[in-house]
């Protein structure tokens, strides 16, 4: 998110308003009268288009209207007398039609304005008509030069106005290459530090470029010859010493420009320093600057050119002296030092303004310049020398000042100074007016000027009279005037106030008076809340198909309406079809949805109000998948490669990290598109590697973090030729799968292996340690059966794959086994130790492995719980096993996880791959006792006053048991009170306890114990009545959003709560737990308060009385109908319109 906020442009205009108005001269209303002053003229130096009507402009204010004449080369040019020339209706402008020649209107013209009070001139105008003259014919020999000497390439363009821009191309339009060696100077030619074999061209042109008429002239080409000592190829370019391999001999540097060891330049103030400096020599020189006696003015040198030229913009008089450039390559240095002086055109140091006077008041015109050298000032009045006008008793010129003294009426005039020196000149009009005028405002009447809070603010009084009138402000009508502290009074009238505050809104009243009167106006100033962006937008990347929201929260002052508005890469964004109904747009942000590409850019909130505003911008960058690939190429094709090349689709604003190349052949899975490769996104050629025999046509796909494009077009199809398999097959194995026999299986080829037509497999095989002939089979099938084996002996096997057009390579022999069989010995002599309660050790003889038939797997280990010590409890005689895998000469084992207190029998078994052999001894055993488990349950219900606990015994005992033990605590919130201990019997499975206060709340600890300890404990927590915690559910039907209130609940209660479909109640949340908070105090018990006591006994009297009243009623034969009410259920719930229930539980 970046903000555009007004507030630094608008201090920045703040300040340009406050020098404005510092420097604005007192204005004349034009309803006076008053001389002629020029407004607009055209430039000194005039160069115009030939083919376009010619402008010179001169337009002049005055009371009366100025009327206009010209002069042209210093003499009358009567506009009346040329039908081609015409003057603007009440202006000076002259229009020259284009016909005829328009160099015959060149010269310099000056425009004189006059009316009844004076006459203003314009400045010498030099009026020329722009020229692009065609090259000289000429006949260019070719320029013979031989390898590495230096060369310069003449432009000489012809003399246009203005001069031309010249650049050098060949006879394809195409630039001439530039670089440190080769390069274009300041006046147009090419220079060649030192010419090379690849120079050789035969069209080195040079071009004119003339900017009003908008033509290029060509200059006839250039043929260059180079000679060399050595033949040249482009293998030359990849050499790091181009000059030795090319048998060049090295020189020291010189210059080509400037000529010499030392020159000098003159500049203009204000204007740019150009400095040039081209070397010779192999190798190339570098290029250096110096300034002497200090360092190069960094923040206005440019070094251009391959550092070849130094330009200096604006130049002002500290940028004179020495510059040097120091040319150099490995062979030595050069240097040339320019000496740059500075000289200055006039310039303005105190520019005239124009005067009103009243009569018998003095004043002063001053005419103040600089330059270099100092200009010479002259002064005119009406266009005529000073000199040479009519004596005035009432001024004196003393050089650059005029002085007025007691001036009278009718003494109005304009005067001109001009300020020149051999660089050049300036002209300016002031005229002085003898005015007697009482004071008036120029602006509008009881102005209202709303700021904002903080900013510098202007209260504008333009007034005028003369005498000069005094101007003071008052606030509110009080004060003796404001000027100083925050406050600042300018010449023109304007009140500046530093920082506007709230305290400073009122009714401001200015003042003008001299010695004619007086005169005032008022101005309201209200004082505003800035308007402020307090939420702006912020960068967004989205997918294609999300929406997306910026935000743009404003705060604003109270009294001033804010229009927010939009827009979309600086244009206003438009609500209605362009986004197909999909902008959503409120007071504080906008909405885009189902965002596409097109929708992404600069998004820009604007907040305004009528005086001030601010915005802030965001970018939205839409992703999305990228396009698929396009025109796809195959070349470069070999037998087992081909070249495959893409054009990239657009990537959508999220860059594309791979290509997947995908295949397709028609041979064995026509229509199955595969991977083939992937390669990374910044690739769009690559060589696939391709297995013989396949026909392929292949597509990209482009990945970036969006997801995948679609396929691209397929290419065309490319047919490898055959050759033999290079695969071998893979995953060879034998295996038997009865005693008899063994299956050999292996890996078939895929079908881009088969390299051929007619894939089939060479099976051999051998028994092992034997010097047997191999056997072997060919077949197509992926396996083969060994019959008539005998039981569970090595084989070596081996396999090749062939097809027509040969084999592949034999694979590695593997070792196979035939077929097993029952193991035909058991484990002896099995026997435990270390019993405790839930483990034993176990110990057994092995058997020969001769006798196993096959590949050992393990010792397998038959146990089961026979029953349980304690009398009457059921066991699980379920079977279980535990295997060993063991060869020790003396195996041994731990069985764990046993019951306590049980009886177990125990038996083993030898087990290969296949079979178990035979079962072992049988083995008998006890466990001994252990900790209980916890108590099958453990029951609370709490009346008033007391708690009645409830349990029965462990579902596992695992011994006998010889009691329980309770410990038990208060609960308060996180807080837990004294821990307490109860003892009881075996037989006891309840206990009562009565209850220090309603209130109070307990958690209680259950344990049975046996001889070894206490078991596993029981935890429960005492609900706060009797009808909690007994695990109840209610539910409550909502058919609005959250948030939902649930009533009713219990204080310091526990709850579980889930939210659930009503018609799907499979559709549920996770339960959560929640606690409700205590109550704030305890509640005392009405029932013992008197003035509880005193109620009943009035409500129960006031019974009597009523009861008293109907019955003397019905002895008196009143009759009323009696009806029963019964409890009528609650209306039932519109399940139709509900979609959503909840339950809790306490």
């Amino acid at each position: 998110m970046w903000t555009q906020g007004r507030w630094a442009a608008l201090a920045v205009l703040s300040i340009i308003l406050l020098l404005s108005k510092e420097a604005a001269p007192i204005e004349v209303p034009l309803d006076l009268k008053q001389p002629p002053t020029i407004v607009k003229q055209s430039l000194k130096d005039y160069i115009v288009d030939p083919r376009d009507n010619i402008i010179i402009e001169c337009e002049a204010k005055g009371n009366p209207v100025p009327t206009f004449q010209w002069r042209r080369n210093g003499k009358f040019f009567n506009v009346g007398k040329d039908p081609r020339v015409t003057m603007r209706i009440r202006s000076g402008t002259l229009e020259f039609r284009s016909s005829g020649k328009p160099e015959d209107y060149e010269g310099e013209y000056q425009c004189f304005a006059s009316n009844d009070f004076g006459t203003a001139i314009s400045n010498k105008i030099l009026l020329r008509v722009s020229k692009s003259p065609l090259w000289p014919k000429e006949v260019l020999e070719p320029v013979t030069v031989r390898e590495g000497v230096s060369l310069i390439l003449p432009c000489n363009p012809p003399p246009g106005l203005p001069p031309p821009e010249t650049f050098w191309m060949d006879s394809s339009i195409m630039p001439i290459p530039q670089d440190k060696r080769v390069s274009m100077g300041l006046n147009g030619d090419l220079f060649f530090s030192n010419v090379l074999a690849k120079d050789a061209n035969a069209d080195y042109s040079c071009n004119a470029r003339f900017e009003f008429t908008h033509t290029i002239q060509q200059k006839n080409p250039y043929t260059l010859k180079v000679q060399t000592k050595e033949p040249y190829n482009d293998t030359f370019l990849n050499s790091t010493d181009l000059y030795g391999v090319r048998n060049v001999p090295e020189t020291q540097p010189t210059f080509l420009s400037p000529k010499g060891l030392a020159s000098s330049k003159i500049v203009l103030r204000g204007e740019q320093l150009l400095l040039e400096c081209i070397g010779a020599g192999v190798p190339t020189p570098s290029i250096d600057w110096f300034k002497r006696g200090g360092d190069l003015p960094a923040k206005k040198v440019k070094l251009e050119n391959f550092n070849k030229t130094l330009r200096i913009l604006n130049v002002s008089e500290e940028d004179s002296g020495g510059y040097i450039c120091m040319a150099s390559n490995k062979m030595g240095s050069i240097r040339h030092s320019v000496e740059v002086q500075v000289k200055a055109a006039p310039y303005w140091l105190d520019k005239p303004t124009n005067l009103v006077l009243a009569p018998e008041e003095n004043g002063r015109l001053v005419c103040r310049a600089n330059g270099n050298p100092k200009p010479t000032i002259q002064w005119l009045v009406n266009g005529e020398p000073i000199e040479s006008s009519l004596p005035n008793p009432n001024q004196q010129v003393l050089g650059d000042t005029i002085m007025f003294h007691s001036v009278q009426i009718g003494s109005s005039a304009v005067y001109q100074c001009n300020a020149s020196n051999e660089h050049g000149y300036l002209l300016a009009n002031a005229f002085v007016s003898i005015l007697d005028m009482a004071p008036r405002m120029l602006g509008p009447k009881n102005q209202l000027i709303k700021v904002i809070e903080n900013n510098r603010t202007f209260l504008d009084c333009p007034f005028f009279g003369s005498p000069f009138p005094v101007l003071r402000w008052f606030k509110n009508g009080l004060g003796s005037g404001l000027d100083g502290g925050q406050y600042k009074l300018y010449p023109n009238g304007t009140l500046e106030i530093n920082q506007a505050r709230p305290e400073d809104q009122g009714t401001y009243t200015c003042v003008a008076s001299n010695i004619l009167g007086k005169m005032e106006n008022q101005v309201r100033l209200e004082v505003k809340e800035p308007t402020r962006i307090v939420r702006a937008p912020e960068h967004v990347t989205k997918p294609r198909g999300s929406t997306v929201r910026f935000d743009c929260r404003v705060k604003r002052d109270s009294s001033l309406p804010v229009t927010v508005t939009w827009l979309k890469d600086d244009k206003p964004l438009s609500f209605s079809w362009t986004f197909g109904g999909r902008l959503r747009k409120d007071d504080e942000s906008l909405t885009i949805q189902n965002v596409n590409p097109e929708d992404g850019g600069t998004y820009t909130c604007t907040a305004k109000s009528e005086i001030d505003e601010d915005s802030a911008s965001a970018r939205l960058t839409v992703i999305g998948r990228p396009d698929p690939p396009q025109d796809l190429e195959l070349s470069d094709p070999s037998a087992r490669s081909v070249r495959l090349t893409w054009v990239p689709g657009s990537e959508n604003n999220s860059p594309v990290t791979q290509f997947l190349v995908q295949f397709e052949e028609d041979k064995w899975e026509p229509g199955k598109w595969q991977n083939l490769s992937i390669y990374d996104g910044n690739l769009n050629s690559v060589n696939l590697q391709l297995s013989p025999f396949v026909n392929y046509q292949f597509r990209v796909i482009a990945i970036n973090a969006v997801g995948q494009s679609q396929p691209s077009h397929p290419s065309a199809r490319y047919q490898t030729s055959g050759a033999p398999p290079d695969v071998i097959p893979g995953g060879l194995q034998g295996w038997g799968n009865k005693k008899n026999n063994m299956e050999i299986t292996w890996q078939p080829l895929q079908n881009t292996e088969r390299n051929g037509p007619n894939l089939r497999y060479v099976v051999s095989w051998r028994r092992k340690d034997t010097e047997q002939e191999w056997n072997n089979i060919t077949t197509i099938r992926a396996k083969h059966i060994i019959h008539n084996t005998d039981t569970y002996v090595p084989y070596e096997i081996k396999i090749q794959a062939i097809n027509d057009f040969g084999h592949s390579p034999e694979s590695n022999v593997v070792i196979g086994y035939t077929g097993e069989d029952k193991p035909s010995a058991a484990p002896t002599e099995l026997r435990v130790s270390k019993i405790n309660s839930t483990k034993v050790n176990v110990h057994w003889v092995p058997v020969d492995p001769s006798t196993v038939n096959g590949e050992f797997k393990e010792y397998k280990l038959y146990y089961w719980r026979e029953a349980s010590l304690i009398k009457g409890l059921k066991v699980n005689k379920t079977k279980l096993h535990k295997g060993f895998f063991t060869t020790a000469e003396h195996p041994s084992g731990i069985l764990t996880e046993l019951f306590p207190y049980s009886k177990y029998k125990i038996y083993m078994v030898v087990a290969n791959r296949e079979h178990e052999g035979p079962q072992s001894n049988t083995v008998e055993f006890y466990t001994k006792e252990g900790e209980p488990g916890a108590p099958k349950y453990f029951r609370i219900q709490r009346h008033t006053d007391r708690v009645h606990l409830k349990w029965d015994k462990p579902q596992e005992p695992n011994g006998v048991l010889i009691g329980y033990t309770l410990q038990y605590h208060t609960v308060n919130g996180t807080q837990a009170g004294e821990r307490k201990v109860q003892s009881f019997l075996p037989n006891v499975t309840e206990y009562i306890m009565d209850l220090p206060h309603r209130l109070t709340r307990f958690k209680f600890y259950l344990a049975a114990r046996t001889q070894v300890g206490a078991g596993e404990v029981y935890a429960v927590e005492s609900p706060h009545f009797a009808n909690e915690g007994n695990g109840s559910m209610k539910s409550i039907q909502v058919n609005q959003q959250p948030f939902i209130k649930l009533a009713g609940l219990v204080a310091g209660a526990k709850y579980r709560l889930r939210v659930y479909s009503h018609e799907h109640h499979s559709i549920s949340s996770d339960f959560v737990t929640f606690e409700t908070g205590r109550a704030y105090k305890e509640q005392e018990d009405i029932a013992t308060q008197g003035w509880f006591i005193g109620l009943m006994c009035a409500v129960a009297l006031l019974v009597l009385i009523l009861l008293i009243v109907c019955f003397i009623k019905r002895s008196r034969g009143g009759k009323y109908p009696v009806r029963e009410k019964k409890d009528l259920p609650l209306d039932p719930v519109d399940h139709k319109d509900q979609d959503g229930s909840f339950d809790y539980q306490s």
